[in-house]
């Protein structure tokens, strides 16, 4: 099942057509990679878990390796294996191909700035061993057919300034899956096995 699953990820992504954000040169920059892997004939998607910082909006949080655009990044592609690397210790070389990329996200809402992030897919074929920097508490490995399963789908209410919002979550092994983590996923879902209306998207509570 998951073997069909590469194969139908691997074709999905090369007809993707993902949104872009017409106002990315005027707005700070960033990518993240998705990187899928097939563990004892299953795919998955590795996660990291974002390590505990004061002042981090993302601290503690399920998320992928990635980071803000440099100025010596030839593009948003560099940014994330760069990225990779340096959080990870994982290099994605000519062995880990890029698949495919993800729609653009603002990661704040802003009507003139804030920060676009670009979602690339990778498919790692190797066995590796990572190496987490001090931005990373660990990587976890979550299984595709487990978000797939709507039945694991869950919610939670976010509040902020006054703004109650339902949105959809997973938990998987006690950890939270949400927000644009989970926006990149369900896209990337969307794409292997097309648009369900049990993967309902955010709404105002």
């Amino acid at each position: 099942m998951s073997i069909s699953l590469l194969q139908m990820a691997e074709s999905g992504l090369a007809s993707h057509r993902p949104s872009r954000k017409w106002l990315k040169g005027i707005m700070k920059r960033a990518s993240v990679a998705l990187i899928l892997q097939l563990r004892d004939g299953e795919l998955g998607v590795w996660m990291i878990r974002r390590a505990e910082h004061e002042g981090d909006p993302w601290s503690g949080q399920m998320a992928f390796p990635g980071g803000r655009m440099e100025a010596e990044d030839e593009n948003g592609l560099a940014t994330a294996r760069r990225e990779t690397e340096e959080e990870i210790g994982l290099h994605l070389g000519t062995l880990e191909p890029c698949i495919g990329k993800l729609s653009e996200l603002n990661a704040v809402n802003s009507r003139f700035r804030g920060l676009v992030i670009s979602p690339y897919v990778f498919h790692l074929k190797r066995s590796v061993n990572f190496h987490p920097n001090y931005e990373v508490a660990e990587v976890v490995w979550v299984p595709l057919e487990f978000l797939l399963d709507t039945d694991n789908r869950e919610e939670m209410v976010w509040e902020r300034n006054g703004i109650r919002l339902r949105m959809p979550c997973y938990f998987y092994e006690e950890r939270r899956i949400w927000g644009l983590s989970l926006r990149m996923l369900d896209e990337l879902m969307d794409v292997v096995a097309g648009k369900s209306p049990e993967r309902r998207r955010w709404r105002r509570r």
